[in-house]
């Protein structure tokens, strides 16, 4: 695996992909509590009482990630204006097999613009260039048709519906799982 610039950041023109910081902390519980119909519809953690603390502690998790080598989150910014327009990232690594799980949400203003796709292939650009990956999946519930469609357009091959294979809240659910191969890129 190469090494990894602690200060890696993606520049898809309009965006930048950065990991999280610190001071993004406002800026995330901000945008958490602007897409509760949203992304909260999906990811537990984007709830009504989402707030500086919570914001906090995922950074602080991101940030022992990017030590660590086994969590890569990215916030990704309007270049223009350093917005916060959401995240993306490479988590669940598995170092035998070479293969992660790639994750994003999209502010619930910006959705429906093709962030989520172009900020999802610079993430697998990155896990297979700079961590050395083969292999990247993204597992969605089969009713989240916004992220299903954002793995196709990423170039995502749908894989199967495999049974039980997400908990939500304290229930075991299927699961749609897609893959990306460094030559789907």
């Amino acid at each position: 695996m190469a090494e990894i610039p602690s200060r890696c950041e993606l520049d898809l023109g309009s965006l930048r992909l950065r990991p999280w910081q610190r001071t993004d902390a406002p800026a995330l519980a901000e945008a958490a509590q602007a897409s509760l119909e949203s992304v909260g519809a999906w990811l537990p953690w984007c709830h009504p009482g989402y707030g500086l603390e919570d914001a906090n502690a995922w950074i602080d998790h991101c940030t022992s990630g990017w030590t660590n080598g086994n969590h890569y989150a990215f916030g990704i910014f309007e270049r223009a204006t350093d917005r916060l327009l959401g995240s993306a990232g490479l988590s669940q690594f598995n170092p035998l097999h070479r293969h992660a799980n790639l994750g994003y949400w999209i502010r619930q203003s910006a959705q429906r613009q093709g962030i989520a796709t172009r900020a999802a292939r610079a993430v697998a650009h990155f896990g297979f260039q700079q961590l050395a990956l083969v292999r990247i999946e993204i597992v969605v519930l089969p009713d989240n048709h916004a992220s299903r469609r954002t793995a196709e357009k990423a170039g995502a091959c749908f894989e199967a519906i495999a049974r039980q294979r997400l908990y939500v809240g304290s229930t075991p659910r299927d699961a749609a799982v897609y893959a990306l191969i460094p030559s789907d890129l």
